[in-house]
């Protein structure tokens, strides 16, 4: 991880620069033009490979949710016949329609999938 360095002549923040007829990067002070080695030559890393799992990311109780739709599903955790249902979120280039259900029952509110959907391991719940 960068950290801010500061120019040891006036004490301002040093800005990452380019030297093109060194080919390396230096630290420059755009107070006073003073210019030292840079420490971590890293300036931005995007890193693209992450592990994106779907999750259901409930927030609240869904269950009073006037606008989300019910299904007649039974709840694996209370056995109630009633839940909401939302689709994943996720942004991905090979999203899948997966649907989370929320139990309505207050005491419950387990959240869970349909029975009859196949997870391919990488699900969170």
């Amino acid at each position: 991880m960068a950290t801010l360095q500061f120019c040891s002549e006036c004490n301002n923040i040093l800005a990452p620069k380019a030297d093109p007829l060194r080919r390396i990067m230096v630290q420059h002070c755009q107070s006073c033009g003073n210019e030292e080695p840079a420490k971590n030559i890293t300036v931005f890393r995007h890193d693209l490979l992450t592990d994106t799992r779907e999750q259901a990311g409930v927030t609240t109780f869904l269950g009073d949710d006037p606008t989300l739709p019910h299904a007649e599903i039974t709840c694996p955790e209370c056995g109630r016949d009633d839940a909401v249902f939302f689709q994943d979120q996720s942004k991905r280039k090979e999203t899948r329609m997966i649907l989370f259900y929320v139990c309505t029952d207050r005491t419950c509110g387990k959240v869970f999938f349909d029975p009859g959907f196949k997870t391919s391991g990488n699900l969170e719940v």
